[in-house]
């Protein structure tokens, strides 16, 4: 399953409060599928490399902290490794989905990605998500577009959108930044308290301009990404993203996605005072 991501700060393209999300599917959804269906599910769809993919984020948390990993001393690498296991974090997404993945959304996004045109998306879609060279698969697929026909870039932009279908990674990245930010803040990495209303009031302004980052980033890395498909199998891609069942399952990925994002970053935060960062901001 793709999991747009950017530089702003990386890989954190992803969905709206999961809370509130989460409980409205939950809701809704007939009957939760049990473990050993989970699992392949995870396997199928490339949603597994989706969720191990999120550990490369860890890379980029010192810096929102106007700080680099060289800060916190030799145990950074093994801290870092350690909050963002990807066991673990497989093991959450489990749970969360044994709770609100309905036996409809699993069973009608499992027969889509076990096709053949599905299993050739999830092969490319792996490789990208563990691309670990952002600023190069960037270049490389702003390159593309420079090339590209109108048409498969409207294509492109269309995935992008069904994706997203609320417009809310945004909302999603600012929020991931401001759950960190507070959690560093109490945890005295930072050296001062950050006050939530400036935080959100900051973040906020910005918004327009990384709205504009993070769809340029996305439409770079979709192209990136699925440069070997025609225009022709993107189009039925498009067709499968656009399916009610298939929207549902999707926000409920993103949601996930967000949600352990989050809480590790929250973790890291608390480990990041362990180290006893430079705090000279």
């Amino acid at each position: 399953m793709p999991m747009p991501r950017s530089r702003a700060p990386a890989r954190l393209v992803l969905t709206l409060c999961a809370g509130f999300i989460l409980l409205a599917i939950a809701a809704g959804a007939a009957r939760a599928a049990d473990r050993e269906r989970l699992e392949a599910f995870l396997e199928v769809t490339g949603f597994g490399v989706a969720l191990d993919s999120i550990a490369l984020a860890a890379a980029d948390a010192p810096a929102m902290l106007g700080l680099t990993t060289s800060d916190f001393g030799a145990d950074w690498a093994r801290v870092a490794g350690e909050v963002f296991d990807t066991e673990r974090m497989r093991t959450m997404g489990l749970d969360i989905l044994a709770g609100t993945l309905s036996d409809e959304m699993l069973g009608h996004a499992a027969e889509f990605y076990a096709s053949e045109l599905g299993q050739r998306l999830v092969e490319v879609e792996n490789a990208s998500h563990l691309h670990e060279d952002d600023a190069a698969r960037r270049a490389e697929g702003e390159a593309l577009l420079a090339e590209m026909e109108t048409g498969r870039i409207e294509v492109l932009e269309n995935m992008r959108e069904a994706i997203d279908s609320a417009d809310t990674g945004v909302r999603a990245v600012q929020e991931i930044q401001l759950r960190f930010l507070l959690a560093a803040s109490y945890a005295g990495v930072l050296g001062y308290e950050v006050d939530e209303d400036a935080l959100r009031s900051v973040l906020a302004q910005g918004e327009d301009s990384l709205r504009e980052a993070l769809d340029a980033a996305a439409l770079a890395n979709s192209a990136y990404t699925y440069q070997a498909l025609s225009t022709e199998d993107l189009r039925a891609y498009v067709d499968a993203l656009e399916h009610p069942v298939m929207q549902q399952v999707y926000e409920l990925m993103n949601a996930v996605q967000y949600e352990i994002m989050a809480n590790r970053f929250e973790v890291l935060a608390v480990r990041m005072a362990e180290m006893h960062p430079v705090q000279e901001l």
